[in-house]
């Protein structure tokens, strides 16, 4: 016999969705760092600005980011095997923004080098070059894990966004 958790604590499983206009404004209120996920599809960089992105395990080494379905990067990691993911500093807002519109000049003004065989945005807070590990679906997103082959980060406050808009982190001065 199988048991559901929901059912044995006492309470009934429901399938109702939140509304979506609600779920978007209560993750609004979430701070989150801004990163940008590159990949070369060949020879020509790709990218583009991610919140949702976190750290999966240490050992071994992986990461997280969602990309939407109809992203063209995803396209392009659906057959490359390497990624970066750059988490922005501070003073990155501009670039945030140009790697959230569609289109193919994104790189174009932008202080970026390869590096361990992907695209590596300069002056980012902390940079990753990973492996694909894995591509789940999530809704109308894909997970992609990566496993990490190569990071560094520079003392650079990180680029947030919270509430439609881009912050910085402070560390919170208690007496």
């Amino acid at each position: 016999m199988t048991s559901d958790s929901a059912t044995d604590s006492g309470f009934e499983a429901r399938s109702i969705d939140v509304p979506a206009d609600l779920f978007r404004a209560v993750m609004g209120s979430v701070c989150t760092p801004v990163s940008v996920v590159t990949a070369f599809d060949g020879v020509r960089p790709h990218g583009t600005t991610v919140s949702a992105f976190c750290s999966l395990s240490l050992d071994p080494p992986l990461v997280l980011a969602a990309l939407d379905q109809n992203s063209a990067l995803l396209q392009v990691l659906r057959t490359s095997s390497r990624f970066g993911l750059n988490v922005l500093s501070h003073g990155q807002g501009s670039v945030a923004g140009r790697f959230a519109t569609k289109g193919d000049d994104k790189f174009k003004d932008v202080a970026w080098e390869s590096r361990s065989e992907v695209p590596h945005i300069v002056d980012s807070a902390c940079w990753f070059a990973c492996e694909v590990e894995q591509l789940v679906p999530g809704g109308d997103h894909t997970i992609v894990i990566g496993r990490v082959i190569e990071t560094d980060h520079v003392e650079l406050a990180p680029l947030t966004y919270h509430r439609r808009g881009f912050g910085t982190h402070a560390i919170s001065q208690t007496a």
